[in-house]
């Protein structure tokens, strides 16, 4: 239950402070006067989209705090406890906007997703207006209502989650086909494509091997003229060896007392002999593998030219070849193997789609039964709605395949008959808009049997109807007050004098500002409001006596 609602720097409210109590609320005003803000300012707090024009002119920040009595709400409890939120009595929910258009939200001090606000939200306040008005067209919303009056929300789960894994396999079962018919149609050519690459065989880093092998193998002579020019250079009839030999043997005997001398001169002759050494060994070995390769040319050549020549064929790279081979055996491989998996995807759809039929024919079952049901509970509400003549009928019409959804294999319309030997219609075609308002009440209070939220909102569902058609309305709402907590922001005075707390919702204007004021009415207070309502501007004694008559009958 909402106990408090507190508003700072919203759209026209500078600071507003707010109790509410158990029963039947209303809240009245003139037109404009912002009533709209407060449900804006609510909305927030529920985890409504947060918007910079909600934020007072003129200011950086604004917030709304609510806090709420959460007893006998199980629900609200296992919410809590599934966020790892303590639970208390009492929850204080605060929305800080900003001017940027982002907003921070807490749950007693802690903060919190907007997404965990919105399933808070969900479980705290349910608030009906024109738009649930304009709703009742939408035979989606129709399919809702009847769900929830039933309880069938697991089973309309259970075949969502079916149709989800038919679509699925349907969806695999149609890619391999597709698959396998495109591989089909060229099979001529995957099958040329694979002897041919199997024949070649490439290897991985061939191509460059290749490459580099014939380079030699056309240079051969050359290079290995050089190398024995290079040879001879090093030991040839003056070999460089012994000339390094003949300068260390030198710096040895030269009789230098200081040993350190030539310390550095003769580690360098040592390495410079080394070095020597091993670029003869280098030499020698680069020369015995250029001998040692006895491929022809030509036969080097073939190969290379030949995968070069593949390559070129098939449009792609020589080092891709391989690959390409792997993917080309792997496509014959599908259909080789492809029978066997389409007829296994075939057999789980079949499986699939049974078990989708099923569970959609017990929640048919389940609609059809609850139809029945919910019919006679709304008539029961429309007879106090002054709409006793009226009758309802859910028509539950079979969809055709492929129309089918998660939603089950029917469409569901709410038809009424306004007056007795007329036909029955759809409602948006039957029902006036004063009619529409009632229908949603009585609507909601059939639902509210099985499920509602323990704070209940409407919104000027009482527009269009007037007199002894308000009074019902105002009657009916009053009734749903003992059971849960309901708000109803009202034109009608009918509506407004059934209210066991009266908020006046007013504007005032100073200088260049305007501001957004709500005020519980006192007794005197309420009769003065409940005339205004009746007479308008000017309020004469007539209201006034109105006003009177209407509070001691609905006292």
């Amino acid at each position: 239950m909402l106990q408090q609602l507190s508003i700072r720097n919203i759209v026209l409210i500078e600071a507003l402070d707010v109790s509410f109590r158990p029963g039947f609320c209303v809240l009245t005003g003139e037109t404009g006067a912002g009533k709209s803000i407060i449900l804006d300012a609510l909305g927030l707090v529920l985890g409504s989209r947060a918007e910079s024009r909600l934020l007072r002119a003129g200011t950086e920040q604004g917030s709304v705090t609510a806090t709420f009595a959460i007893q006998d709400a199980q629900g609200i409890e296992s919410l809590l406890k599934e966020s790892g939120i303590s639970i208390e009595k009492e929850i204080i929910i605060r929305r800080v906007l900003c001017a940027d258009g982002k907003s921070k939200a807490f749950l007693n001090d802690a903060p919190v997703s907007i997404g965990l606000l919105q399933r808070l939200g969900e479980a705290l306040v349910e608030i009906h207006g024109q738009q649930d008005q304009r709703g009742l067209l939408n035979p989606e919303a129709h399919r809702r209502a009847l769900d929830a009056y039933a309880g069938l929300q697991p089973t309309v789960q259970k075949v969502q989650q079916h149709w989800q894994a038919w679509r699925e396999i349907v969806a695999a079962r149609e890619a391999l086909e597709a698959q396998i018919a495109k591989a089909e149609a060229e099979r001529d050519y995957i099958t040329h494509v694979c002897a041919e690459l199997d024949q070649l065989a490439p290897q991985p880093g061939e191509e460059e091997a290749l490459a580099t092998q014939r380079a030699r193998l056309m240079q051969r002579e050359k290079i290995l003229e050089a190398i024995q020019k290079a040879t001879e250079s090093l030991e040839g009839p003056s070999p460089v060896t012994s000339a390094l030999r003949h300068a260390e043997t030198a710096l040895v005997r030269s009789g230098a007392q200081d040993e350190t001398l030539f310390e550095s001169a003769l580690a360098a002759l040592d390495r410079a002999s080394a070095e020597v050494m091993e670029a003869l060994d280098a030499l020698e070995r680069a020369a015995s593998e250029l001998m040692g390769d006895d491929a022809p040319l030509d036969a080097v050549e073939e190969r290379l030219f030949a995968l070069r020549a593949v390559a070129r064929k098939y449009r792609r790279p020589v080092e891709e070849l391989p690959a390409y081979r792997e993917e080309v055996a792997a496509s014959l491989a599908t259909l080789d193997a492809g029978g066997k998996e389409l007829a296994a995807l075939q057999k789980q759809e079949k499986e699939e789609r049974a078990a989708y039929l099923d569970t959609a024919a017990r929640l048919t079952e389940g609609r059809t039964n609850a139809a029945k049901r919910m019919e006679k509970a709304v008539e029961k509400e429309l007879g106090p709605l002054k709409m006793g003549g009226s009758k309802v009928r859910v028509a539950i019409t079979p969809l055709p395949e492929t129309a089918w959804s998660g939603q089950g294999c029917e469409q569901m319309v709410f038809e009424v008959q306004t007056n007795p030997g007329s036909l029955f219609g759809p409602l948006h075609k039957i029902a006036s808009g004063g009619e529409l308002s009632r229908f949603m009440l009585a609507l909601k209070v059939a639902l509210s049997s099985v499920r509602s939220a323990p704070t209940l909102i409407f919104d000027e569902i009482d527009t269009g109807i007037g007199g002894a058609v308000a009074d019902a309305v105002g009657r009916r709402l009053a009734a749903l007050g003992k059971a849960f907590q309901v708000m109803a922001i009202t034109h009608q005075p009918q509506v407004a004098a059934l209210g066991t707390q009266h908020l006046r919702v007013e504007k005032h204007s100073k200088g260049h500002t305007t501001q957004t004021q709500l005020t519980e009415l006192s007794p005197e207070a309420r009769h003065e409001e409940l005339a205004r309502m009746l007479a308008g501007s000017t309020i004469t004694d007539e209201a006034r006596a109105a006003a009177e008559k209407l509070m001691a009958v609905t006292a």
